[in-house]
C-alpha cells in the first residue's frame, strides 16, 4: 500500500508536500504510516482526472465495467490478511472484525459486478399510438464520496462499487484517522484494470479536502457518512449548488428484550451490538430495554458476558474489544461517562481507562438513566450502553422512538404478534428480529429515518436511484 493520494492512476504526494503521522491506537509508539495532508489543489486535480475519464468509462458496456469490479474483488480476497492487518494497526478494530469487513468488501464488488447483467431500464407503450417508451438510466458524472474512519474499507466500497458499476467516476475523501483501506481499494481496482481517473482517493482533513470536494462545480453528487453536525453542513453547502446529497448520520439504536425472549441469545447480541468495534459504529446498541419480569435475570447474564469478554490487543484473534481510534475519541467518551454519572446514572460496570499506553476503555454499562438524560438522547461513539426497565411493548416502542435518530432497532421475542407490532411501529430504517442491532448485507438497502439519514438508501439496487438519472424516451417512427 502506498501512503500517497491516488489521482489519475498515479500515486502522488500532496500538492503542498505536507504529511501527517498516524500511530497505532493500542501501542502509540508504533507509527503506522506517514500520509498526505492534502488540500483544495489535490481535490481539483482528482476531480479533473475524473472528468477526463468519465466519457470513456460511461460508454463502456455495463458488463465490461462489471468484469473489472469482479477482478478487483478477487484481488481483495487474495490480500485479506494484509488489508485487515493494516486496518487493525491503524484504527484498533479487532482483527476478527477487520478480516470480516474486508471479505464483505469483496462481496460488495461481486454484487455490483453483477449489475451489468441486470435490467437498468424499462419499456412501456405510448397510450395514444402504442409506440415504444423507454425509461433509461444514465450515470451522473463525477461523484464525491466522503467516508468515515470506523469502517475504513467497507464504507468506501459500498459507496464506490455502485457508483462505478453504473458508469460514474469517483473522487473519494478518505478519513484522516484511517486512510489505508481506501488506498488498498485503489490499488486493487488499478490492478484489476480500472482506467486511470475513474477512481481517485485524496487523503486529508474535512475542512481541507471535504469542503472543496463538496463545493467543486464539476462534482454532481455527494455521498457522506459521518456525524450529524458535519452532515448538515454538507447538505447546506451542496444542495444550493444543485448537487444530489446522500447522508448517513449515525444512530442511537435500541434493543428491546421481551419477557419471552431467549435471554442468553439476547445478552450475546447486546454485548456484540454495544461493544464490538469498541462501540464505534452507527448501529451500535446504545439503549437496552428489558421487560421488568426478566430484567434482573438479563442483567446478570449481560454482566457475566461482559466479564467473559476479551478486551485488549486488537491483533490477537481472540480479542473482542479493542481500543478507541484516538486520544480525542477517548476523551470524548470519558467525558460522556462522567456526564452520565453527574446526571444521576449509575455506572454498574466498566468505564475506566485500561493500561498506561493506548486508548483502551473498559466496556461501560449504566442503569438509572432518565429518558431525557444525555446518554439516552445523544450518540456516544464508544463502548457505552444503558439498560432500562419497561412494562409492556407499547411503552418499549414509545421510548425507543423518543430520540431524533432512526437508524436501526432490534427486538428479542418468540411471539410473532410482538414482532409484527414492533416492525409496524418502530421508527428505524433497519429492523432486526432476534439479532443484534448492528449488521447489514450488500444486496439489500441500508439507511435510517428521522435524523439518521437524508436522501436515497445505500446498498442493494436502491443505490441505482442515487447514482443514476432517469431519462424517458418516446420513440416514434
Amino acid at each position: 500500500m502506498s501512503a500517497a493520494n491516488f489521482i489519475g492512476g498515479e500515486w502522488l504526494a500532496s500538492a503542498g508536500g505536507r504529511t501527517y503521522e498516524k500511530r497505532n491506537p493500542f501501542q502509540t509508539a508504533d507509527v503506522v504510516g506517514e500520509f498526505p495532508a492534502s488540500e483544495a489543489t489535490d481535490v481539483d486535480a482528482a476531480v479533473g482526472a475524473a472528468v477526463d475519464a468519465f466519457g470513456d468509462w460511461a460508454a463502456l458496456s455495463p458488463q465490461r465495467r462489471g468484469a473489472i469490479l469482479f477482478q478487483a474483488a478477487e484481488r481483495i480476497l487474495a490480500r485479506v490478511a494484509e488489508i485487515a492487518g493494516d486496518m487493525t494497526r491503524e484504527m484498533g478494530k479487532p482483527i476478527r472484525e477487520s478480516s470480516a469487513e474486508v471479505s464483505r468488501g469483496a462481496d460488495q464488488l461481486r454484487f455490483y459486478a453483477g449489475e451489468g447483467w441486470r435490467a437498468q431500464g424499462e419499456i412501456f407503450s405510448q397510450g395514444a399510438t402504442g409506440n415504444q417508451v423507454q425509461v433509461l438510466r444514465r450515470p451522473l458524472g463525477v461523484v464525491g464520496l466522503i467516508c468515515p474512519w470506523n469502517f475504513p474499507f467497507s464504507i468506501p466500497l459500498w459507496k464506490a462499487a455502485p457508483a462505478l458499476a453504473y458508469g460514474n467516476c469517483v473522487v473519494l475523501k478518505a478519513a484522516a484517522e484511517a486512510p489505508s483501506g481506501a488506498l488498498h481499494l485503489a490499488g486493487c481496482l488499478h490492478e484489476a484494470g480500472l482506467p486511470p481517473g475513474v477512481f481517485n482517493v485524496v487523503v486529508g482533513r474535512g475542512d481541507e479536502v471535504g469542503t472543496p470536494l463538496v463545493k467543486h462545480p464539476s462534482v454532481r453528487a455527494i455521498s457522506f457518512t459521518g456525524s450529524v453536525g458535519v452532515g448538515e453542513q454538507v447538505r447546506q453547502e451542496a444542495v444550493p449548488l444543485g448537487k444530489r446529497v446522500q447522508l448517513e448520520l449515525g444512530g442511537h439504536s435500541p434493543l428491546v428484550v421481551m419477557d419471552d425472549a431467549d435471554l442468553a441469545r439476547a445478552s450475546e447480541a447486546a454485548f456484540a451490538g454495544a461493544f464490538w468495534s469498541a462501540g464505534q459504529k452507527c448501529t451500535a446498541t446504545r439503549r437496552i430495554y428489558v421487560h421488568e419480569r426478566v430484567y434482573d435475570e438479563f442483567l446478570v447474564l449481560f454482566l457475566q458476558r461482559i466479564e467473559r469478554g476479551a478486551v485488549g490487543d486488537p491483533a490477537d484473534p481472540a480479542t473482542e474489544v479493542g481500543p478507541l481510534v484516538s486520544e480525542h475519541q477517548l476523551t470524548d467518551v470519558v467525558g460522556a461517562i462522567e456526564r452520565g454519572r453527574s446526571e444521576g446514572g449509575t455506572l454498574v460496570r466498566g468505564g475506566e481507562r485500561l493500561g498506561s499506553d493506548g486508548f483502551m476503555l473498559a466496556p461501560a454499562v449504566f442503569e438509572d438513566v432518565a429518558d431525557l438524560d444525555y446518554l439516552s438522547r445523544e450518540e456516544v461513539f464508544g463502548p457505552v450502553t444503558s439498560i432500562y426497565r419497561f412494562g409492556d411493548l407499547d411503552e418499549a416502542i414509545e421510548r425507543s422512538n423518543s430520540t431524533r435518530f432512526g437508524l436501526s432497532a432490534s427486538i428479542f421475542t418468540r411471539d410473532s404478534e410482538n414482532v409484527q407490532r414492533f416492525v409496524a411501529r418502530i421508527e428505524a430504517g433497519v429492523v432486526r428480529v432476534n439479532a443484534a442491532t448492528a449488521g447489514g448485507e450488500p444486496h439489500v438497502p441500508f439507511g435510517g429515518s428521522k435524523g439518521s439519514g437524508y436522501g436515497p438508501r445505500e446498498q442493494g439496487r436502491a443505490a441505482l436511484d442515487f447514482y443514476t438519472e432517469t431519462v424517458t424516451v418516446y420513440q416514434n417512427p
